[in-house]
């Protein structure tokens, strides 16, 4: 047996195995336990993190690039099969994250394919779900093919990409393939993407069955706000003009839609507790949410040391909006966190508000 000590000076490993299925009746599958396979991994001495939220320390045995084994002791495992020593070290799943803006094609000085997901894969993160605000817009099969293209060649980790939702490309919606949703921005977006208009709504979530996630902002409330806070230059009247009833507006509009055409839902970013709340009462089997870190432990008082840096869609909020969205993710009312990965430049994020 091949044996290497790891030597990263981490606290955890994650595992990270191939997305596909594959047959019982493949020749992977059907090979001797006593045969050399050449993806077969054994790690030994880890922590390893079960379903219980207790730990075991033992081993794990993945053959072929899937997980078939875990106990405190595996085996017999074939000759030549290389193994890991994750003495002291804690042995996680891999995590996935269901919201993240890469920026490729076309905004590439930021971040590409290949350095975002190595990033992911050294977070632990070992598989993501993309957004399709790029440079083209992800919203027809061909922009889809490129991206999945660009992927392929330079990936580390397993991937999905949504496609976005315009007022023009309803058929491209529900056949554009693979793609994980269809992303819609209700706010907090420009040009193609932009659909604020319910009328324009009505019909993507009337077509086809695909998981439709939503940004929920009401664009008609902050483009009301910003006419009431003309000539504001504060950092913090982010928070004041793209304000909580904002996002509460376009999140009741979104689970109504999805009532009316029991069509599945997932509300990206939640940010406020009057949106915790709804949910608490008002939140059907097939509506989903997600919260980030950032609106979990960043709160509006954090302005005044950060400024611009705390800039984002939808913004920060106040401590209260902390807690009560803790509340929600802890009993459940809130499914799961998300990063809503978007990375900018120093430069871009220096400059003034707005």
């Amino acid at each position: 047996m091949q044996s290497d000590r790891a030597r990263n000076p981490q606290t955890h490993l994650t595992l990270r195995v191939d997305g596909h299925v594959k047959s019982p009746t493949s020749p992977a599958e059907s090979q001797p336990e006593s045969q050399p396979d050449g993806r077969s991994l054994l790690i030994q001495n880890a922590q390893i993190l079960q379903p219980n939220g207790e730990f075991l320390r033992g081993e794990v045995w993945v053959k072929a690039g899937i997980i078939h084994q875990v106990g405190p002791q595996v085996g017999p495992v074939p000759e030549g099969t290389r193994s890991i020593d994750a003495t002291g070290l804690l042995l996680l799943p891999g995590m996935i994250d269901p919201q993240v803006h890469f920026r490729e094609p076309g905004l590439e000085h930021k971040e590409d394919l290949r350095s975002a997901s190595h990033a992911c894969a050294r977070g632990g993160i070992t598989s993501f779900l993309e957004m399709p605000n790029t440079n083209p817009l992800t919203i027809t099969q061909a922009a889809l093919d490129d991206k999945l293209q660009r992927a392929s060649e330079k990936c580390v980790v397993n991937y999905g990409f949504f496609i976005g939702a315009t007022a023009e490309n309803l058929p491209d919606l529900n056949t554009a393939t693979p793609a994980c949703g269809i992303k819609i921005f209700m706010g907090s977006q420009h040009g193609a993407l932009l659909i604020d208009d319910e009328t324009a709504l009505d019909p993507i979530f009337a077509t086809g069955t695909r998981l439709i996630a939503v940004h929920a902002e009401d664009q008609a409330r902050i483009n009301q706000r910003k006419v009431e806070c003309a000539g504001a230059t504060d950092p913090a009247m982010h928070s004041v003009i793209q304000d909580n009833q904002a996002a509460l507006n376009a999140t009741q509009v979104a689970i109504a839609l999805s009532t009316k055409y029991k069509r599945r839902l997932h509300i990206l970013h939640l940010s406020t507790g009057e949106e915790a709340i709804l949910l608490q009462s008002e939140k059907p089997a097939w509506v989903t949410a997600e919260v980030t870190p950032q609106h979990l432990l960043l709160n509006t008082d954090d302005y005044a040391r950060l400024g611009t840096l705390l800039q984002m869609n939808p913004p920060i909020r106040s401590k209260r909006d902390n807690e009560l969205l803790w509340d929600s993710l802890l009993s459940g009312a809130i499914d799961f966190i998300a990063t809503d990965h978007a990375p900018h430049t120093l430069a871009e994020k220096a400059k003034g508000y707005p």
